[in-house]
């Protein structure tokens, strides 16, 4: 690989790692080249970066990045995973890939918002429902409080009618 081509990697690298609020470093040995495209693709589909670079590259590239414990796990085959937001997220994506396939990848290291989480938080992490599912669980929950007091509210108002025509036709035969 010519020198300008590493440099360009190099910076390309560093700026996702900079622009990433989490990163996981993987081992894929035993994956084909068919299952890593078929990870690249489902990862990509759910807008998450996985890069396989050499390691000797990653480590100039997170020189000057306040990223704990990456640089010892950088031996072997290793493929970094990127998300700017939610660590959740892809850590079950590539959990569940790994269901698929023969537990390939495994999590080495990872670093959330600054902070280094070791394999076993990672699958702990996986096992938790994804942002979306924890909003759209809020959500529901603030519905059903308003729809329960949109129903009382109707059942006191039918109530309510109900006693005026009661008074009104005992008024009646009166």
């Amino acid at each position: 690989m010519k020198l300008d081509d590493k440099k360009r990697i190099t910076e390309e690298l560093y700026e996702q790692l900079k622009a990433s609020g989490t990163i996981y470093l993987t081992d894929f040995t035993g994956l084909s080249v068919k299952a890593m495209t078929e990870l690249r693709a489902k990862l990509r589909e759910e807008g998450l970066g996985y890069r396989v670079v050499k390691n000797t590259l990653a480590k100039r590239a997170i020189a000057d990045l306040d990223l704990p414990g990456l640089e010892e796990h950088l031996e072997g085959p290793t493929g970094l995973l990127f998300s700017e937001s939610d660590p959740v997220g892809p850590a079950k994506a590539v959990k569940d890939f790994a269901k698929e396939n023969d537990d390939r990848p495994v999590f080495k290291i990872g670093v959330i918002d600054g902070a280094e989480v070791t394999s076993d938080d990672i699958s702990r992490l996986a096992e938790l429902p994804s942002r979306d599912q924890l909003l759209g669980s809020i959500a529901g929950s603030l519905t059903a409080g308003v729809a329960g007091i949109a129903g009382a509210l109707n059942a006191l108002m039918r109530d309510i009618a109900d006693m005026i025509d009661q008074v009104a036709r005992k008024n009646e035969s009166a």
